[in-house]
């Protein structure tokens, strides 16, 4: 029967996605020797924060997730980040399959929060396994399950992540309003004759005494 061990040999950005997107290399093993016919492999990522140190400016940008910093002995908990479901084509021995994930720039997924918080570094993430296994056996193709404890540890450099954003949003970020929200700036807007979103938020941050920092 398969013993499978995973790891991931890498990372970089998908140049060409619909969303931005992060390619990681995920090396498969199956320590046993049986050929594997087919993968059905299903990904949960998590986010590990405890697993990292926190610059002041950080923490200060971390307050909405994890509460003040005093509290982060019981606040600071694994955060999902994302799921995904990759086949693993045949191999004897080890192969290598590249595992695309998607990345929001959405921020009100705890993800993106999270990711954006970070001035320099890495991301903690564990990925945890699961799914099935076709493999040949003396008498036949036979079918086994991936056992619960499979997982793999990897530090993605937030520079990565800051380089997906910046390659898919060049010089922008997003912010998602409720339609009546976006109607009352809308009806702003037009009612000054403002040229551009970045002037009206700005006119209105200036109204406010928040000025350019």
């Amino acid at each position: 029967m398969p013993d499978l061990d995973f790891r991931i040999a890498g990372a970089e950005v998908l140049e060409f996605a619909a969303a931005p997107t992060l390619l990681f290399k995920l090396a498969v093993a199956n320590r046993t020797g049986e050929p594997v016919r087919a993968i059905l492999l299903h990904v949960q990522v998590r986010i590990e924060p405890v697993l990292r140190d926190y610059a002041p400016a950080e923490r200060e940008r971390l307050l909405e997730l994890f509460g003040d910093s005093a509290r982060w002995g019981t606040t600071l908990h694994s955060l999902l980040w994302t799921q995904a479901t990759v086949q693993v084509r045949p191999f004897q021995g080890e192969t290598v399959v590249d595992l695309p994930l998607s990345c929001t720039y959405d921020f009100e997924v705890v993800s993106a929060k999270y990711f954006h918080a970070l001035d320099d570094g890495a991301v903690p993430l564990v990925f945890l396994f699961s799914g099935t296994v076709f493999y040949l056996a003396e008498a036949g193709l036979q079918v086994v399950q991936i056992p619960w404890d499979r997982e793999a540890a990897f530090r993605l450099p937030i520079g990565l992540w800051r380089q997906a954003m910046e390659h898919y949003f060049p010089n922008s970020a997003w912010l998602r309003l409720e339609r009546e929200a976006f109607d009352r700036l809308y009806r702003y807007r037009a009612r000054r004759a403002l040229p551009s979103w970045e002037a009206t938020l700005d006119e209105l941050l200036r109204a406010a005494g928040e000025g350019r920092s």
